[in-house]
């Protein structure tokens, strides 16, 4: 239990990465948060302004554990290819450091959907670090459910979304009318934000308002926009001004598209993973939709324009920023 009825030292792993910075921004933008950075002792890495940062070194736990210390909530946020045993080196610490809230590193798909977990090879990590957790005895285990962040998905590489808006090349899954989930990061930052500054518990035996504790050891659902790779095209056509005359366009079977990039990805290519993971979401069965699911409304997020994502991936992908990692 925290010194307070709600969080207020919230600690993150991964404060400078892409997901990380919006987290923090969102957390900050509150004035109820404080916000640590931890960070690898030579990490190269500057979170954004307001944020405390403590450096560590992983080869000696006792820095780990001493810059937990006093936190309310701890956030992991890694790349998927770090080692699965720095997780559990910071749930250990974090456990010592007697830190009662804890986000892991999962930040996608429906728990739910046990046939997508189990071909996308996601499942079965994801549930052991949750039972680690839990076995802890010790922690109050948070999960953000919010599908493929958009802005990466849409631009940085085809093998995701589908599109090259560079070499304005498109390819449907299908007929490309699937729809699915997706999240801004923005939205995730504000999701993040809106749970961490709800009470913890009801004040009182009357007290029938929202409370972080009803999402204990829960996933939070949460979208930014329900579409299919159709209308992602329609708002690509929109924002960069082009007609289909303009792209060149392919239709695939989603599975036959799956069964490439698991012998890709089994071949070494790890771009055979995204391939893999992409194609399996928009197979027929819905497998991407949790609609009924979502708690947008129930954590007062906003509406979001689609074009305006877009434009923002766009961008993203102009910039420099390409899918290198499964």
């Amino acid at each position: 239990m925290t010194r307070n009825n709600y969080i207020e030292k919230v600690a993150i792993v991964g404060a400078g990465g892409n997901l990380g910075k919006h987290l923090t921004a969102s957390l900050l933008a509150t004035g109820k948060h404080s916000v640590t950075a931890i960070t690898r002792h030579d990490s190269a890495n500057v979170p954004i302004a307001g944020v405390a940062i403590a450096k560590v070194d992983y080869s000696k736990q006792e820095t780990l554990i001493e810059a937990l210390k006093g936190h309310d909530a701890l956030i992991i946020t890694m790349s998927v290819t770090a080692p699965p045993e720095t997780q559990t080196q910071i749930i250990d610490a974090a456990a010592a450091a007697g830190i009662p809230w804890i986000m892991p590193n999962e930040w996608g798909s429906d728990n739910d959907q046990k046939e997508y977990q189990r071909d996308t090879y996601l499942g079965a990590g994801q549930e052991k670090v949750r039972n680690y957790i839990d076995a802890k005895g010790c922690f109050n285990r948070l999960v953000l459910t919010c599908n493929f962040w958009y802005e990466h998905s849409l631009c940085s590489s085809p093998v995701m979304f589908g599109f090259d808006a560079e070499k304005r090349q498109a390819t449907f899954y299908g007929d490309g009318t699937v729809k699915i989930n997706t999240s801004t990061w923005n939205q995730c930052g504000r999701a993040v934000s809106a749970l961490f500054s709800l009470p913890i518990q009801p004040e009182n035996e009357n007290d029938k308002s929202l409370t972080l504790q009803q999402f204990k050891n829960k996933s939070a659902y949460i979208s930014s926009f329900f579409v299919s790779q159709k209308d992602m095209f329609a708002s690509l056509l929109r924002v960069t001004g082009t007609t289909e005359k303009d792209w060149t366009i392919s239709y695939e079977d989603p599975k036959q598209r799956y069964a490439e990039g698991q012998k890709e990805f089994a071949s070494g290519n790890r771009a055979g993973f995204g391939k893999l993971l992409y194609a399996r979401m928009f197979y027929p069965e819905g497998c991407g939709d949790y609609e009924a699911k979502l708690n947008n409304d129930l954590l007062g997020l906003p509406k979001e324009d689609l074009d305006e994502a877009t434009k923002r991936a766009i961008e993203l992908a102009q910039s420099g920023y390409m899918y290198t990692r499964p």
